[in-house]
């Protein structure tokens, strides 16, 4: 592409958009869509292309038929409203955009509601393969094709109603040392088992293993390796052992569990509320990932 611009338009980290939003208290924003530079539309469709030859051989057949339903463009950046437009007719999801990080409860919260929220901003063309934090082709070309399949759809919301029932748990604990501590532990619980499902699961098809997770659909390098790597452990999904598994999230994962289908993730989520409601989430392992303030202080905000 010629005559690209030095411009940052919507660039992750370089963004005066996001950070004025940022300033201003604004979570929940419009997408600019003219912000978009040629360099931002240029990186996805180097993303698009890339990737589009290992979702073929790597992914789900769920995301496959989502990926064509959503009729993602090839070759620019995708309008939030034009991916709603085909989304929401289907599960009632939509993307949502946001200017940042969004606070665990809040999170949660969107996905009872059946809103995604969607990072509007997209990766610099010269960091393709790795990004710390999410960015519009990790959330749009990860997540959003999984959203237009009901029965994964059901169980995205069942997740989002978990942080309810936590809060109201929350509630009954009248001590607040105690009170933070089982939260603390809780919303860990909660961010590993998102994590070995909705970001790196995978999921056994009649084609043989097959991924499903966005953080591993929207990395060139890892949706390969996760599937065909001998360094990479794959166990059946055992509850108790995902609550207390840590991840670091800066290098591949050598761990990843596998479900049986979308109905089975769903009757794990309602395995993992009803061990919130009996206490069994109040004290898992410590250690990563470590529950920050903002995420902590979201639930007992709730709970008051």
């Amino acid at each position: 592409m010629s005559g690209l611009t030095t411009h940052p338009g919507l660039t992750t980290t370089e963004s005066p958009f996001i950070e004025q939003a940022r300033q201003d208290g604004r979570l929940y924003i419009e997408q600019p869509y003219e912000l978009y530079t040629p360099e931002n539309h240029e990186a996805w469709r180097k993303l698009y292309s890339r990737l589009l030859p290992r979702w073929q051989r790597y992914a789900n057949p769920h995301f496959q038929e989502g990926l064509a339903c959503l009729s993602l463009p090839h070759d620019r950046v995708p309008r939030l409203a034009e991916v709603n437009r085909f989304l929401e007719p289907r599960t009632g999801f939509r993307a949502k955009p946001v200017s940042g990080y969004v606070p665990a409860f809040q999170f949660f919260d969107c996905l009872r509601n059946r809103e995604f929220p969607t990072t509007i901003t997209i990766r610099h063309g010269d960091h393709l393969d790795y990004l710390p934090e999410p960015d519009i082709f990790h959330d749009v070309a990860g997540h959003v094709p999984m959203h237009t399949d009901a029965n994964f759809a059901e169980a995205l919301v069942r997740f989002g109603e978990c942080a309810h029932t936590a809060a109201e748990i929350a509630t009954g604990i009248r001590d607040p040392q105690r009170r933070s501590h089982a939260l603390t532990s809780i919303i860990r619980a909660m961010a590993r088992f998102f994590w070995f499902t909705i970001e790196f699961g995978l999921m056994k098809s009649p084609t043989g293993m097959r991924v499903y997770g966005s953080g591993l659909l929207s990395s060139y390098g890892e949706i390969e390796h996760s599937i065909k790597s001998s360094d990479v452990q794959r166990s059946p999904l055992q509850l108790e052992w995902v609550i207390n598994q840590g991840f670091e999230i800066d290098h591949y994962q050598p761990l990843l569990f596998v479900v049986d289908s979308f109905d089975h993730l769903f009757s794990l989520v309602g395995c993992l509320e009803q061990w919130m409601k009996e206490g069994r989430l109040n004290h898992v392992a410590p250690g990563e990932p470590i529950v920050n303030e903002r995420d902590l202080n979201s639930f007992l905000q709730a709970v008051r």
